[in-house]
């Protein structure tokens, strides 16, 4: 429970929940204001050449006086390509009109907005707790990571895996399922591909930021997963079994 602060002889009541949401949030409803174009060219980039999104947030930095972006066109096109993948595999599986409605909201929901609410408060508590650098004439004292930052950077990660596991794994959905091991070959290196372009994203994202150390750290996940994944050679489907528990069969 939030308890006013006192000063100057008056209690100040603590502000209303929604000025202490990120203000990407708070602006999802100014359509009229949103860059869709910039946020396409960082879509575009974020598979391509990932590296340039970040070059420009020092500059946002001293412009704005954030890490993080305040413009939230680039959520409205990811949910907006959850809700169309979320129709095409609705399709592929022969969902009802309500079941169809149901998977994308989940997709949208619980993959994206609740597990990025996860990762970022993960990234952002491991972060200022470990790999911030002491404070010195080069790193500003009140340098951190921000909570809105680290939603940006698992949003910017998001894209890429989106692509490899919601897009390209539905069209090659009937070759991943067969029983035999070029397919499984297929799955399993389809979700290798997916899950490390995540990490690495992640990685990018805090290797931006000046005053953090041991970024690499953030690419550790990389050695269980890939040993995970020559396992999985030995005959266990991991496409045929992660979408028996994502479709409920």
């Amino acid at each position: 429970m939030d308890i006013p602060s006192y000063s100057g002889g008056q209690v100040r009541s603590p502000a209303p929940i929604s000025q202490r949401l990120p203000l990407i949030f708070r602006r999802l409803h100014r359509f009229n204001q949103m860059d869709f174009e910039q946020a396409v060219w960082q879509l575009g980039y974020l598979c391509l050449a990932p590296r340039r999104v970040y070059r420009n947030v020092y500059f946002h930095k001293q412009t704005k006086n954030t890490w993080a972006r305040d413009d939230p066109a680039i959520l409205v096109l990811i949910g907006a390509c959850l809700f169309v993948s979320g129709i095409a595999w609705s399709f592929a599986y022969k969902y009802s009109v309500r079941q169809a409605l149901e998977l994308t909201a989940l997709m949208i929901v619980r993959d994206y907005l609740l597990t990025g609410i996860v990762v970022a408060s993960l990234l952002w508590v491991v972060s200022n707790r470990i790999l911030v650098a002491p404070p010195s004439h080069s790193s500003p004292a009140d340098s951190a990571v921000e909570w809105a930052y680290a939603f940006d950077v698992h949003t910017n990660a998001f894209f890429p895996f989106f692509l490899t596991l919601y897009i390209a794994q539905l069209f090659i959905l009937p070759v991943v399922l067969k029983d035999n091991w070029v397919c499984l070959f297929l799955g399993n290196t389809l979700y290798l591909a997916g899950f490390a372009q995540y990490i690495y994203g992640v990685y990018l994202g805090l290797n931006a930021l000046p005053f953090l150390i041991r970024s690499e750290l953030f690419l550790s996940p990389l050695l269980p997963l890939f040993t995970a994944y020559i396992i999985s050679l030995l005959g266990f489907n991991v496409a045929k079994h992660v979408l028996a528990v994502y479709f409920g069969f």
